[in-house]
């Protein structure tokens, strides 16, 4: 029978059990918190329909937001709360760095209604628009309006954005592009003595803002709506971006730009294509990439109607199938060693590379 000495330790030993758990279980959960915050330190990057134009989310390992381009105005908002919704996703509650690449209603005319859904600190962009017509000077304007309300960054090759956690390097601006290599890049093109060059394109579609995202050894290139002649520049007589792992494909997939040069000298593992349904995706676009070393896969947000069967990518690879549709996005996650995913938010299907 125990006496009252027992009981006394007894009484003793039962603080000390509860310490001992609580430690252990503050324990656990520091490590289970490190692990969850371990795996989530990856690059993500959302490409959102907006029906043929570009709105481009990036958010860094560091939490840091850069969206490209805000997609169409009007619509009854139906881009800016595409952007929003996708943004909610990413856990992003502010655009830290907007990036404009060129002033073109598809790129830009959004601003106005994302300001509305989201705060936005810097506004980068190529400096005044080239175009002089009543309209386009309008669309500009209204730009500036907002602009005057952040942070204004005027973008010039060779810069880099300062997201932390990432490096954003802009590779052309302004109609200008990078004047030298870039470090590991300047290899000699073979593709050169192939590479025809169009008419000049006098729009703001050369002078778009492209960069380079570099997440340690993953590296992705987003050109805007940059011009079959000035690709050229960038990969002839030498290459100065070297190969890269994810390309956001130039101008929606149109036929003057994506020029299979251009392409080969990427060499790309996989293509993302904002492409609409009636707007970008042409055959000549799709097949540059179809026919490039590797083949690389071909992610579209849209199926394009004109370029049929033969054309178009595989159910699973695009967003969305029909041109009355939910607007669905196709998700990048990034990691530190060059891995990659896609994930498709239409069919849950995703592939790694």
């Amino acid at each position: 029978m125990a006496g009252p000495s027992d009981n006394r330790l007894a009484e003793t030993a039962l603080p000390r059990n509860n310490l001992r758990m609580r430690m252990l279980f503050v324990g656990i959960l520091l490590t289970v918190t490190a692990t969850l915050l371990s795996a989530a330190k990856n690059l993500e990057v959302y490409a959102i329909d907006v029906e043929g134009g570009q709105a481009t989310l990036i958010v860094s390992p560091s939490g840091e937001s850069m969206l490209v381009d805000t997609g169409w105005g009007g619509h009854n908002k139906r881009d800016a709360l595409r952007i929003a919704a996708a943004a909610k996703a990413a856990g992003v509650k502010k655009i830290d760095y907007l990036v404009i690449t060129h002033y073109h209603a598809d790129h830009v005319g959004g601003i106005g209604q994302l300001a509305e859904k989201l705060p936005i600190r810097n506004f980068v962009d190529h400096g005044p628009s080239v175009e002089t017509e009543k309209a386009a000077q309008v669309l500009y304007n209204e730009y500036a309006a907002f602009r005057e309300k952040g942070t204004h960054i005027l973008a010039k090759p060779g810069d880099t954005i300062p997201i932390k956690g990432l490096d954003v390097r802009v590779i052309s601006s302004a109609g200008k592009v990078l004047d030298s290599p870039l470090p590991g890049a300047g290899q000699a093109n073979p593709e050169c003595a192939n590479f025809a060059t169009h008419a000049d394109d006098k729009s703001e579609n050369p002078q778009s803002v492209g960069v380079l995202i570099s997440y340690g050894n993953f590296r992705m290139l987003d050109m805007g709506d940059l011009t079959w002649n000035k690709e050229k520049d960038l990969v002839c007589p030498v290459n100065k971006i070297g190969p890269i792992d994810l390309y956001l494909v130039s101008h929606h997939g149109t036929e003057t730009s994506g020029a299979p040069g251009w392409v080969r000298a990427l060499h790309p593992k996989a293509a993302l294509m904002n492409n609409g349904a009636k707007k970008g995706g042409s055959a000549q676009a799709w097949e540059a990439i179809h026919d490039a070393p590797g083949t690389p896969d071909i992610w579209q947000l849209h199926f394009a109607v004109a370029g049929g069967k033969d054309h178009n990518s595989a159910d699973p690879f695009i967003a969305n199938v029909d041109e009355i549709c939910e607007g669905k996005w196709i998700r990048v996650d990034a990691q530190k060693d060059g891995t990659f995913k896609l994930y498709n938010s239409r069919n849950k299907y995703e592939k790694s590379y």
